[in-house]
């Protein structure tokens, strides 16, 4: 086998590469259900000190980065999405208690 019978069989696999290497720990992570898959969040699965989780979809949310919060019953609460702190506003109390989440859509894009 000649080296330019190689060529495209070495543009293949690294552009595989790349595309694994970008799903696996850049924008595909959040497609699969966030980063917490590889790193990010304590051992048993919640959020770290920095992150806490949105109460309507149970996305984890950076506190310092999120886009949304709603203050109920004194607490501050941070959402992943405009569109979770107005359903949050729309029925705080059935949110703050904790006990109704929705299921995150497959994807984990699920929000406008």
């Amino acid at each position: 086998m000649d080296t330019e019978s190689l060529k495209p069989m070495l543009s293949i696999l690294i552009w595989g590469g790349l595309f694994f290497l970008m799903m696996r720990f850049g924008c595909g992570a959040h497609m699969m259900g966030g980063h917490g898959r590889h790193g990010g969040h304590d051992a048993g699965g919640g959020a770290t000190d920095k992150e806490t989780k949105d109460p309507v979809c149970g996305m984890a949310v950076d506190r310092q980065k999120s886009t949304a919060a709603s203050t109920y019953a004194g607490k501050t609460y941070y959402f992943c999405s405009i569109t979770c702190r107005d359903k949050f506003e729309g029925e705080p109390e059935k949110y703050a208690s904790g006990a109704s989440r929705e299921e995150p859509q497959p994807g984990g894009q699920h929000h406008g």
